[in-house]
């Protein structure tokens, strides 16, 4: 496997049970071939900015996967907990795992009021800033 790749048995190896996140916000079962969001709803600026993000239109064809909600050790192949709550992911429908930059680039090409950044900050002369 690709390092980076998630194949569709990775995503169904998530816990399948409903989850909620800090601030009491259900958060959806992860669908195969639906871009997955991994975020810290332990800490309070992820949290205020993924709320932000889970009311934009788009949203509701996203998962939101709280990390903190998940025991320790591997959230799918290739992500532990550990790394999963100290930088934000994106898991694409493509299987490619995103993170920082990227994977809030890759969260803005889903939310069509942001559709334009995520573009602009997928262009390598900018990407580096993110």
């Amino acid at each position: 496997m690709e390092a980076g790749r998630m194949t569709p048995q990775h995503i169904a190896s998530l816990d399948g049970s409903p989850q909620q996140s800090h601030d009491g916000e259900a958060i959806k079962t992860p669908m195969a071939g639906t871009p997955i969001v991994f975020f810290d709803g332990s800490c309070p600026i992820c949290r205020r900015e993924i709320s932000f993000y889970r009311r934009q239109r788009g949203a509701e064809y996203l998962s939101w996967i709280d990390v903190s909600q998940n025991p320790d050790g591997e959230i799918i192949s290739g992500l532990s907990r550990e790394r999963a709550v100290s930088r934000f992911h994106v898991l694409e429908e493509n299987g490619a795992l995103r993170s920082g930059g990227q994977a809030f680039a890759a969260l803005w090409l889903h939310l069509p009021g942001f559709k334009w950044l995520g573009r602009l900050f997928r262009l390598p002369v900018l990407a580096w800033m993110l």
